[in-house]
């Protein structure tokens, strides 16, 4: 008996451990549970989710400081608890959806530190990628669609492309996306994954900055590149 108290008391501690230590992380590396705003999410994120918590009376000391805490947690489950929901203080697609905020977690990948990722200064970038990723690789394979992220990274790096994810994307003719206008396209939860396996290093393309769907492509010198792989209906090449 007094193991199993031993043994439950360490997991409790470590759980609080965790907690606040991810409570005091650096703005820029985010670490939380996937698809809901909790502790250590982005603070502009959780601002938002408090903003309206104060707004219907749920935050009694109106503290809204982009920490997500012990009383942020009870006023969400208060929340939840009044529309009908599993009251378990997380701020999900559901909660968020009840909130009017329900569009929070479509940016809500990141890499740890998108000032040392690959190209990713910023959210807005990396949202960026993921249309991208979701515009020319719809119907890839998940491998074929980290691959397309991959390919625009690797073009950041290489000195005959723009050094920004922004200008790579956007550069004249680069992509049919940006042509025919798909790259404005909400990007599903896998093209969003896809982006995020990218930015933390994930290289499926082998190292590639050119791919091209031969069934569709009528950019003919992309034929006299050198192929690394196919992936899917794509070539990806050198």
């Amino acid at each position: 008996m007094k193991t199993k108290k031993t043994m439950m008391f360490s997991v409790i501690l470590v759980a609080l451990i965790c907690i606040f230590t991810m409570r005091g992380i650096d703005k820029y590396c985010y670490v939380f549970a996937a698809n809901v705003i909790y502790y250590g999410s982005d603070p502009k994120d959780i601002q938002q989710v408090q903003q309206k918590l104060e707004e219907w009376g749920y935050m009694s000391d109106g503290q809204v400081d982009g920490q997500f805490g012990w009383k942020t947690e009870q006023a969400v489950k208060k929340f939840q608890r009044n529309h009908g929901l599993v009251a378990d203080g997380k701020a999900g697609q559901q909660t968020l959806n009840a909130m009017g905020l329900g569009h929070l977690l479509e940016k809500q990948f990141i890499k740890s530190n998108y000032q040392a990722s690959r190209g990713a200064t910023n959210r807005d970038e990396a949202y960026l990628l993921a249309q991208a990723i979701h515009g020319e690789a719809r119907g890839e394979p998940y491998i074929g669609k980290v691959a397309v992220g991959a390919v625009i990274l690797n073009r950041v790096q290489h000195p005959s492309f723009p050094n920004t994810i922004n200008g790579v994307i956007f550069q004249p003719g680069a992509f049919s996306a940006v042509s025919d206008g798909q790259i404005y396209l909400s990007p599903d939860e896998n093209s969003i994954k896809a982006a995020n396996d990218a930015l933390t290093g994930w290289d499926p393309s082998g190292g590639a900055i050119y791919y091209y769907n031969p069934a569709k492509t009528t950019n003919q010198w992309v034929y006299s590149r050198p192929v690394i792989k196919t992936i899917g209906k794509h070539i990806f090449a050198k």
